[in-house]
């Protein structure tokens, strides 16, 4: 078991969360239930399932929870890059979420590869 509140990724995936949720606000009110709780559910997922996965037994649960919160990243890039897009929001405001969350990405990989040894 690994206390989650000391993992520097589950640190940065609560920051994104954060900024993600002050995003939201800035998106139109008739995405409400569409693309916003769409972007919350994934930002809210990636801290969540590094910190269940911590709590986990075994190095192998644990592996499997940072796959889902490796989704949920990507999900999440996918609906950012898609406001974007759609021009819901500026770029200026959604490319650093983007770039912590490629960060994020890398910090996974590289603690699945750590656990696997």
């Amino acid at each position: 078991m690994h206390n989650f509140e000391k993992l520097k990724i589950w640190e940065k995936a609560m920051e994104i969360a954060v900024e993600v949720y002050e995003i939201s606000s800035l998106l139109p009110k008739d995405e409400k239930f569409n693309l916003i709780h769409q972007i919350k559910k994934c930002a809210v997922s990636i801290p969540s399932n590094i910190a269940e996965g911590a709590g986990r037994n075994y190095n192998k649960e644990f592996i499997q929870f940072l796959g889902i919160a490796n989704g949920s990243t990507f999900e999440l890039i996918t609906q950012l890059i898609l406001a974007k897009r759609l021009n819901l929001v500026d770029n200026e405001k959604i490319q650093p979420i983007i770039d912590k969350l490629i960060e994020v990405s890398n910090m996974n990989f590289a603690l699945k590869k750590s656990l696997n040894k």
